[in-house]
Parts: C-alpha cells; structure tokens; sequence
C-alpha cells in the first residue's frame, strides 16, 4: 500500500513537472497512470480495449478518437475494407483476378494517425518502448482471427541482415516474442512455435514505400529462401507483419512456404493500409 502511494505521488510530480508530448499533436499533456498500475486485475479483453488503452498512453484526450479498426464486409482473402459499410463478406476483385499463396490475411486496424506514426517510431526511431502495446493490441487481432486456425508455427517477416545490423532489432519480432507466455492468460492453449530463423531475406530490397503496385512484386520477388532444414511440411503457418500495404512481401513469403511443403498459410498484420 505505501509502495503504490509511494509511485502515485512520484508520478504525480513527474508529470507536473515533465509533461508527456502528444505524438500526434505534439501538444503537451499530462498522461494518465497506467492502467495496470490502477489495478493490476484490470486487462483489455479484445483488441478494440486494447487500441484504445494503448491510445490513452500516448496521445491527448482530443487525439484518441483518431484510429479506425478493420471492420466487415471485408474481402475474405487478402482482407482489404470494402469502402461501402453494407453487405458480407466477399473475395474482392484484385483476389479474383491474382489469388494469393496465402489463404487469408487479416488486420487489427486501419495504417493511419496514431497507429501510422507509432509504427513509424518504432522502426526508424528506435522507439522500442512502443513495441510491447503495440504487440498486445496485435495478440488480440490474433484471437479475434486465427484463434480457431491453430497454426503450428508463427513467423515474423524477416530483415535482410544488412538492415538488421542497422536497425538492431526485428520490430515484429518485438511484437510477438512473449505470445506463447501471453496466450495462455486469454485462454489460448493450443501448442504453437515462434520461429524466427524459418525464412531468410536474402535480396536487401529497396523500400517498398512509394513502389508501384508492379515494382513492389518485382522488388520483392526471390528476396525469401527457406532455412536448410527447415521441416514445414504439412504444417499451418502464421505469418506476421506490422503493414499489410499491397501485400507483395507476405506473399512471396507464403508463396516460399507453401514451395517448401506448408499446409496452409495466413498472414497476420497490425495495420492495412486503404
């Protein structure tokens, strides 16, 4: 009790003193005490909860209501937003015309405000503080999702080791290294491996931001290979990415995959762009 008065009063004079930077507006708030220090009982049950805790801690009050989640009709194949808000769900035309290697893909929310910039933060700033809230709103995508999927392997979309060295860390890795202590808490308790080493990035591609739909495909094309070794056949594989955008990079992964013996293979991602 005198600990928890004891961090009470010590951040109340903190953030009188060094208020919190909006990082959407850059205006200067006073951030509210996290929610697992209120009450360590207290967790977000899906990933609408977890969105809007994970909000409150970085941006200001008139900021929050600055995200979309992915919501249906929503194609069921690559799982682009329809823009029209009526109807089921459906295969949408690019699907039709170029079906995938993998069988569904899937996004907690929409690449845009708040969840565009953190991504951004994390990867290119190092922010990597962002990474744990960021990997819980992505837990819940996971079991909203694939939760009755049961993939045998999860795998997060490699960096070429040039860019690792750069960076020092693969951000979707950060995101989902600690699922398999996680999961359990939600009642998630189906056996499943976070592989890392499965698919190498061989080809360090050009950024594919500002790429052309076709010059993305191009860029990406042969950049995967399979680790020697690798024993994937006849299994059901997730993977995982922080940006679906036009979905060349999954889809040569899920393309090396299935080459490689995979059963099936979805593909998981925080955001979508629209």
């Amino acid at each position: 009790m005198v600990q928890t008065v004891f961090r009470q009063f010590r951040r109340s004079i903190i953030s009188a003193l060094f208020p919190d930077r909006c990082l959407l507006c850059d205006r200067l708030y006073h951030r509210p005490w996290p929610v697992a220090e209120q009450n360590r009982n207290i967790r977000p049950r899906n990933r609408i909860t977890a969105f809007a805790s994970f909000a409150k801690q970085v941006i200001c009050d008139s900021c929050v209501p600055k995200f979309s989640m992915i919501e249906s009709p929503v194609c069921t194949m690559c799982g682009m937003m329809f823009v029209s808000r009526e109807g089921e769900d459906h295969v949408c035309g690019n699907c039709c015309k170029l079906p995938k290697h993998f069988m569904t893909a899937r996004a907690a929310a929409v690449y845009d405000n708040l969840l565009m910039h953190s991504i951004l933060l994390l990867k290119y700033q190092g922010r990597t503080g962002l990474a744990k809230p960021l990997g819980r709103i992505l837990l819940f995508a996971f079991l909203h999702y694939f939760a009755t999927q049961n993939p045998d392997i999860i795998i997060p979309v490699p960096l070429h080791p040039q860019k690792m060295r750069q960076r020092g860390f693969n951000q979707v890795f950060l995101m989902i290294h600690d699922w398999e202590q996680q999961l359990p808490e939600h009642g998630y308790h189906t056996p499943f491996q976070i592989r890392k080493n499965i698919l190498q990035k061989d080809k360090n591609t050009s950024a594919q931001t500002g790429l052309s739909k076709n010059r993305r495909i191009r860029n990406i094309k042969d950049a995967f290979r399979l680790e020697n070794g690798s024993d994937i056949a006849g299994k059901n594989i997730l993977i995982v990415d922080d940006v679906y955008t036009t979905g060349s990079t999954v889809n040569e992964c899920a393309r090396v995959l299935r080459k490689g013996g995979a059963n099936r293979v979805d593909v998981l991602t925080l955001a979508r762009a629209v």
